[in-house]
């Protein structure tokens, strides 16, 4: 090479590395998308108020998924609606690359909203067992799905930037513990492409604009269990005549608290909560049966396997103790803990600390405990989906955080008739993580 032609080259490397490592900032990248989200965001916070007005239960998301699907296809992505019944895939390919996947739930709660906001929800479903309900998106997704199709608008806006495949899925019944699984089932790692690499966020009643990233073990096992107490009915006088189901499931009730007070190792994290108690109809009849709806969390294999035997064994000693018969015991959802990739989730802290500020990212060590709620998003996991990561993102004004605390209440947590994040730093902060994990696998 002629020496003028070299010295130019020469020249040109102080001129091409800034704009590679431009490219590359992730502070640069959160400039780039916030762009994004002020141009788009008229919009986002029309259809999060839209979702969250009209809330919807598991298997029943038929207007969101629509809803969804529609926004996707715009966007131009494939889409295919009715995977697992009401689920959505989307996808998009972007020249060669990893494929990456991003999940929201689309489900609500079988709850009345008290929030007070000018847009709550009144709607109401009935739930698979026949009763009418309200509904309300009391765990946040309502801002999951508005920060999904505002992380594609994002990625779309920046497809210079990274190659690969995207696969976008709104996943159904997420508070049932049984949408992941129905997509899987119905070939979500088989008819689509599989995902080299997973994403997903939660809101919760941290301060709003921060970010956990767990490596390792970062929610709960659950398992829900029914228990049915079966007795003999008679007249409110006559008790001696009944065996009352209601004094067993009342025992029950606080005797089983002794399975975790007692049996489990007092160092390992384990619950036992009766979410539902449900006997008679009047005072002066004694019922012939109550039933008992019970969620179990854990982490370690051996508490989940106590606490599980201990549900049963205490159930059938009530019944035994009460000269009942047996009680009807039916394990309903389960699902295994979330388990993030500690590599990938060292990584993506490290972006987001680059981009969003040190001061707004978290991250917490495998050896530190886990988030106590649980998520099925684990089956997509064990499915094969290794490399994934699942973060928190809080949604709480400081200014919400201290009014709570002058006036000594607590603050509403996610299944509170009362939770209600600012979405629009929740959605904002989801969007920016998200896209900033996109862009960290795939070349951005």
């Amino acid at each position: 090479m002629p020496k003028s032609l070299l010295l130019a080259a020469t020249a040109l490397i102080p001129m091409l590395f800034p704009l590679v490592a431009h490219a590359a900032d992730p502070a640069a990248q959160k400039t780039a998308i916030d762009a994004v989200i002020d141009r788009n965001w008229a919009d986002l916070d029309a259809l999060y108020i839209d979702l969250h007005s009209h809330p919807e239960l598991g298997f029943q998301e038929n207007r969101t998924a629509a809803l969804l699907a529609g926004r996707m296809r715009k966007l131009g992505f494939t889409v295919t609606e009715h995977v697992g019944r009401t689920g959505v895939v989307a996808v998009l390919k972007n020249g060669d690359g990893p494929v990456v996947l991003i999940r929201t739930e689309i489900d609500a709660l079988p709850l009345e909203e008290k929030t007070g906001l000018a847009y709550a929800s009144r709607a109401q479903q009935t739930t698979e067992d026949g009763t009418q309900t309200f509904v309300t998106h009391a765990c946040g997704h309502d801002n999951h799905m508005a920060w999904w199709i505002g992380t594609a608008e994002a990625l779309l806006s920046m497809k210079d930037r990274w190659h690969g495949t995207l696969v976008f899925i709104a996943q159904p019944a997420e508070e049932m513990v049984s949408g992941a699984k129905a997509m899987l089932t119905d070939g979500l790692f088989t008819k689509f492409p599989k995902p080299d690499y997973g994403f997903a966020a939660h809101v919760d009643a941290g301060l709003a604009g921060t970010v956990h990233v767990k490596q390792g073990p970062t929610t709960s096992a659950v398992d829900t269990i029914n228990i049915r107490f079966i007795g003999v009915g008679a007249h409110g006088s006559m008790p001696d005549r009944s065996i009352d189901p209601i004094v067993e499931g009342a025992h029950f009730v606080t005797d089983v608290q002794s399975v975790i007070a007692r049996e489990k190792d007092p160092w390992k994290f384990g619950v036992v909560t009766v979410g539902a108690f449900h006997a008679g109809a009047v005072s002066n009849i004694i019922s012939d049966h109550a039933d008992l709806q019970l969620t179990l969390r854990s982490y370690d294999p051996d508490v989940r396997k106590i606490i599980n035997e201990g549900v049963e064994r205490t159930a059938r000693a009530e019944a035994e103790m009460s000269r009942a018969p047996a009680p009807e015991i039916h394990h309903t959802f389960t699902a295994s803990p979330v388990v993030n990739d500690p590599a990938l989730a060292a990584d993506l802290a490290a972006r987001l600390k680059a981009g969003l500020g040190a001061d707004k990212v978290t991250l917490v060590p495998v050896a530190a405990p886990g988030w106590t709620a649980s998520e099925d998003y684990s089956e997509l996991v064990n499915a094969g989906m290794t490399h994934s990561v699942y973060i928190s993102i809080g949604g709480y004004t400081q200014a919400t955080i201290d009014r709570y605390k002058a006036e000594g209440k607590p603050l509403p947590t996610n299944h509170s008739p009362f939770f209600a994040p600012d979405h629009t730093i929740a959605i904002h902060t989801g969007i920016e993580a998200l896209t900033l994990a996109v862009l960290g696998v795939t070349g951005g």
